[in-house]
């Protein structure tokens, strides 16, 4: 039987990203992108709490914002929006310039749990979601403007609310 039998889709060829990538910066007007070395990598923080008592924040790079919030920028945004814990599906809004947002936008969701954390936290598998979560747009051409503003400006946001883990959520 072949996959198409099955009701599978048809096998496809791998995508080179790295040539997909390099395209895509220089159709909006970058130079050839260079990809960043950072080094050293940071060390991880050990779990000091069972997960049953962590606070969780959320960090997507999905483009989500919510309704209202200004939309995303396509070149070299290194913004970042606030989405309140009581955001639903129905508040949230996806804009990014380097994936098909067409299944993002029919269900945030699956580049923005927010769903699955408030339902980890309803059944005590987590102690609780932090009140706010972050969003920006992943492919940020300049590495020193996440490692300069963005990702402190995280790390700042997280530390006031007190998360214990933050779920970073790549797209």
């Amino acid at each position: 039987m072949t996959d198409v039998a099955l009701g599978m889709p048809p096998a496809v060829a791998p995508v080179d990203y790295l040539a997909r990538t390099r395209e895509r910066y220089e159709s909006i007007g970058f130079t050839s992108y260079r990809w960043a070395v950072e080094e050293p990598l940071a060390a991880l923080a050990p779990v000091s709490l069972p997960m049953s008592e962590m606070r969780v924040g959320l960090i997507g790079s999905g483009g989500v914002y919510v309704v209202g919030q200004e939309a995303y920028h396509f070149k070299d945004d290194a913004s970042y929006r606030a989405v309140p814990a009581t955001a639903t599906a129905a508040d949230l809004r996806v804009t990014h310039f380097a994936y098909d947002l067409k299944d993002a936008r029919r269900d945030p969701e699956v580049v923005f749990p927010f769903g699955a954390l408030r339902s980890l936290a309803q059944t005590g598998h987590i102690g609780s979601v932090a009140e706010t979560a972050y969003s920006f747009v992943g492919g940020i051409y300049s590495a020193r403007k996440v490692r300069e503003q963005l990702a402190p400006a995280l790390v700042a946001l997280a530390v006031a609310q007190q998360w214990d883990m933050a779920l970073l959520v790549p797209v």
